[in-house]
This record gives structure tokens, C-alpha cells and sequence, in this order.
């Protein structure tokens, strides 16, 4: 599944990164704070114009929201689109977030949940996007590890993260190309053009406030269609905000349990999600996955 992928231009002091609120509505102060912290790091900010509003429970109408992203991506002195926070309403524009020739000018596209969609347009697109925390988690400043970490790819760095091993861990190491993102997100985009979900790859996965059997659906059609039989590893990151259910007392024993059987490494509880430590990782990028059942796991980023 070989992609030419491309890079957006590291980030230098003086350039301008956007906020934009393509799905859920946002409480304006945690967009303030986190732009203190943009801005204490040399950068300008451009908080798009109904990126702080309210619609329902969306920060615009979808005309709205599309147009921030649509002049985001035009400005040229845009290096990067922070999005605010996820939600849900980003499937709402991305037909006509397709239509646009981002490819004529790549910029980092940064966030997390439902921007899954965000980053399963941009990997449609052959550009690289990072899968991170947003303002929430920005407005705590630099010296937060994963805050740091993602300062450090906007530079141009490419990471590497160690993380503890697991009991259900399925030990190997696999390079390949990383995809993923929240699971029901990119579960409702299997068979559209913006389909991620891709053999060949290595995959991470996360979720929040889904049952377990509605996770273990998803697998299932991963499984039937094959593309659990065809990927080259894959990081189980966190599931969060679910009860145990009659079948299964969490959501990693299911997990466990779908994923048995096949050789290729996998990882469980990577600190990836809904959860107060959540590591950047680049979207569509090269990487090697190891995973030890005597060390710590770890997860290198290739130039």
C-alpha cells in the first residue's frame, strides 16, 4: 500500500498556525489559553472567524465551518491548522474539504477523535497530519511531555516513544506505514474515498464512551473483510469511559480475543486517546513498531 506521502515544511518562529473549530462547539477561554502558549512559543495565531462560536452543538453551521478550513488552507502565510477539539460534525464538509487543492500547498493538520476524518482527507490527499492532543491539552504549556513532543515535530523532528509492555501484548517487530486514529470515526468512512483503514499498514486505534460490543462489531467487520489477516502490526491505544459488559470484563480482553491468532506485533495500552497523556503520532508516516515481552515497547519514527 505504498503512498507517496508528503510533508508539510517544518515550522520556523514567525509563522502563523490557524485554529479552527470543524466539529463540536469549544469554550473560547481554552482557544485563549492555548494560544498564549503559541504564541510564548514564536509562533503567530490566527483564530479563525467562528471558530469560538456555537450552533447546536457544532461551533458553526456547516457553511461556516467549511470556510474557516477553506481560508485556513489558502493563506499562504498558514503553516499549520491546530484544530480546536473534535466532537463530531468534521463528515459534514469533507466532500467539499476534497474539492480544494491542498496538495498545491501542505500544512500540518493537528488533533485528535473525531478529526480522524481530518486525517483520513489529508492521507486522500498523499499529505502527512499529526494524530495529537488540541487546546485542551496545548493550554498546559510546554513542559507537558506530549505538549513538547508535538512542538518538536512542528520543527521537524521525528520522534521516538517507549511505553511499558503489556500482558496481552503479541511480541515482533514490523515497519510500515502508521494510520489509524479514533475507531468509529474511521469506521463510518470504510468504503468512501477517505477510507484509512488500509492492509499493509500499521494500524493504532483508540476510543471513547463506545460499548464493548459495539467495538467488537467493528472488529468483526475488520476481520470478515480481511484487513486484520493483511496489516503489518498494530497499537491498541486507549478505550475509555465504558462499562464491562457480560462477555467481557474490559475492552483489551475482547480485543485480545479478535486479534488471536496472528503473527504481526501488537501493542496494548499505548497511552494514544482520550486520556490526559496522549503522544503525537504522524499520520501516514514510515515507522517501526517493537514489541518486546521483556523490555519496554517503543514506537521510532523514520526520516
Amino acid at each position: 500500500m505504498e503512498k507517496n506521502i508528503v510533508f508539510p515544511a517544518p515550522l520556523r518562529k514567525g509563522d502563523t498556525i490557524a485554529i479552527c473549530s470543524p466539529a463540536s462547539k469549544i469554550d473560547p477561554q481554552v482557544v485563549y489559553d492555548a494560544e498564549q502558549v503559541l504564541i510564548e512559543q514564536g509562533y503567530k495565531v490566527r483564530i479563525m472567524p467562528h471558530a469560538l462560536g456555537e450552533w447546536g452543538s457544532y461551533s458553526a453551521t456547516d457553511d461556516e465551518r467549511f470556510a474557516d478550513l477553506r481560508d485556513a488552507f489558502a493563506d499562504k502565510s498558514v503553516r499549520a491548522i491546530l484544530c480546536s477539539r473534535g466532537g463530531y460534525g468534521v463528515v459534514h464538509i469533507m466532500d467539499r474539504l476534497a474539492a480544494l487543492p491542498l496538495e498545491k500547498d501542505p500544512k500540518w493538520v493537528i488533533g485528535f477523535s473525531d478529526i480522524s476524518a481530518m486525517h483520513a482527507l489529508m492521507h486522500s490527499k498523499g499529505i502527512a497530519s499529526i494524530h495529537s492532543s488540541m487546546c485542551a491539552a496545548i493550554k498546559e504549556g510546554p513542559e507537558n511531555e506530549d505538549n513538547a513532543a508535538l512542538l518538536g515535530i512542528l520543527r521537524g523532528e521525528r520522534p521516538a516513544f517507549v511505553f511499558p509492555n503489556h500482558r496481552y501484548d503479541n511480541p515482533g517487530i514490523a515497519t510500515g506505514t502508521l494510520l489509524g486514529g479514533n475507531l468509529a470515526v474511521l469506521a463510518d468512512l470504510i468504503n468512501t474515498p477517505y477510507d484509512l483503514l488500509k492492509p499493509d499498514s500499521i494500524l493504532f486505534l483508540e476510543d471513547v464512551s463506545e460499548p464493548i460490543y459495539k467495538i467488537e462489531r467493528i472488529f468483526y467487520q475488520l476481520k470478515l473483510s480481511g484487513l486484520l489477516d493483511n496489516i503489518k502490526g498494530l497499537i491498541i491505544g486507549q478505550f475509555t469511559d465504558y462499562k464491562p459488559d457480560s462477555n467481557y470484563e474490559d475492552m483489551e480482553s475482547m480485543i485480545r480475543t479478535m486479534t488471536a491468532g496472528h503473527n504481526y506485533p501488537i501493542a496494548f495500552n499505548v497511552p494514544v486517546g482520550h486520556v490526559d497523556h496522549n503522544i503525537p503520532l504522524i499520520e501516514s508516516a514510515k515507522i517501526t513498531l517493537k514489541v518486546s515481552p521483556y523490555a519496554n515497547n517503543s514506537i521510532i519514527f523514520h526520516r
